[in-house]
Parts: structure tokens; sequence; C-alpha cells
């Protein structure tokens, strides 16, 4: 597998777990209050890469969004994202 392939994988994975867990706590805080998601899980999906699937999920089923923890922290986590993945890309180009 390449490592692109193997990136591709990844990305989609923790997207698709971050969607998961927002939408799911979006569920659990009206229904199910015993069993929400913590924020410390929701915030270590999004360091893991799941942080720009989780903002536009946030953003769009209106979950979180006057927590500063995550409408301020999750696109930081983006902006260092795309910081270490230009440097990674850089540094492979120039293998």
């Amino acid at each position: 597998m390449r490592p692109i392939h193997f990136i591709a994988l990844y990305s989609l994975l923790i997207s698709l777990i971050a969607i998961s867990l927002t939408v799911y706590d979006k569920y659990a805080a009206k229904k199910r209050p015993r069993h929400r998601t913590p924020e410390r899980t929701l915030l270590l999906i999004g360091a893991l890469g799941g942080a720009a699937a989780m903002y536009l999920t946030m953003r769009l089923i209106r979950h979180k969004t006057l927590h500063n923890k995550f409408m301020i922290g999750l696109p930081l986590m983006i902006a260092g994202q795309i910081l270490v993945g230009g440097v990674a890309a850089i540094v492979f180009i120039m293998k």
C-alpha cells in the first residue's frame, strides 16, 4: 500500500468516526443525557485528524456551536493539520 493510499484511508476513517460521534452526541444530548460522548473524546478525535469533518458537522447540525473550545479549537487543529501535511508533502517531494 502506497503512503498516499494509507493517508487517504486513514483520513476517511477518522472523518467518519468524527461525524458519527458528533451526530451521536447531538442525539444523546436530547434523548439519552447519561450516554453523552465526553468532550475530551471529541477533541481527541479532532486532534487525530477528524477536526475538519467534526467542525463542519457541528456547524451543520448546530451542535456545540456556543462552545469556544470547539468553535475556536477545531479550526486551530485544522490549521495545524494542514501545516503538518504541507511540511510532510514537501519532505516527501524533496526525497
